[in-house]
């Protein structure tokens, strides 16, 4: 009998999956790229609004990402978490210059103007299709352990885990950086109230994971701010 009812093969359907392979891998790589190309736009405006915020969200990005993969974070987590290190300060675009760069210690009502930075940095980033998370992460970045922190009062594991680390890193890298009213606190300082406000500011568990590389980290921290290590320790 004549084969007229058995299909014939599908011709290029191998060449066809391959097309798509392809195309998927693109899209990929253009959603890769358009990523980076707006964290690094955000970074070049808070190098406007505040020259040494470029440097000190380098840095936190990389302490971040220390701990986060110590910690066994997955794969999406530490993407959010490079993120939220990088532009947990982009916020402070909407903050007045007068009170960023005030000499002094500010008044109340310019800390709690302050204090809105990291709702104005989830504001912007909420609004992004790809950075839903890392707003989010940003928002929660100056939440305490014990609840005392801000804007929402989270404690414990109610505060995401990128949010607690970012708290950590940042708090430390402002005490050993200098500002415009005070100078850098010396590194054994630092560690000490770090630990002194772990399990009540600061996630005890990401306060040993930072600790445990630290030191060996302070050596460019403290040549940037033009202090010695040796003096600093």
């Amino acid at each position: 009998m004549p084969n007229d009812h058995i299909p014939a093969p599908m011709e290029g359907s191998s060449s066809f999956a391959a097309r798509e392979s392809l195309h998927v891998k693109q899209l990929e790589a253009q959603t890769s790229a358009l990523r980076s190309s707006v964290i690094c736009a955000f970074n070049q405006l808070l190098d406007l609004k505040d020259l040494n915020t470029g440097v000190h969200s380098t840095r936190l990005a990389e302490w971040g990402m220390r701990v986060g993969r110590e910690l066994g974070l997955e794969e999406a987590e530490l993407q959010n978490l490079e993120v939220a290190a990088l532009l947990h300060d982009i916020g402070k675009v909407g903050i007045p210059d007068s009170i960023l760069r005030k000499p002094e210690r500010l008044d109340p009502e310019e800390y709690a103007l302050m204090k809105k930075h990291s709702e104005y940095g989830w504001a912007v980033l909420r609004m992004l299709p790809g950075f839903e998370r890392a707003a989010l992460d940003i928002l929660h970045h100056h939440e305490s352990f014990d609840g005392k922190g801000y804007p929402a009062g989270l404690t414990g594991a109610e505060i995401p885990v990128v949010s607690r680390i970012v708290c950590v890193i940042d708090a430390f890298d402002a005490m050993v950086s200098s500002r415009p009213y005070r100078k850098g606190l010396p590194y054994q300082e630092a560690v000490r109230r770090l630990n002194e406000a772990s399990g009540t500011q600061f996630d005890p568990v990401v306060v040993q994971s930072f600790l445990s590389f630290a030191e060996s980290e302070m050596s460019p921290v403290f040549a940037a701010a033009g202090t010695s290590v040796s003096s600093a320790l």
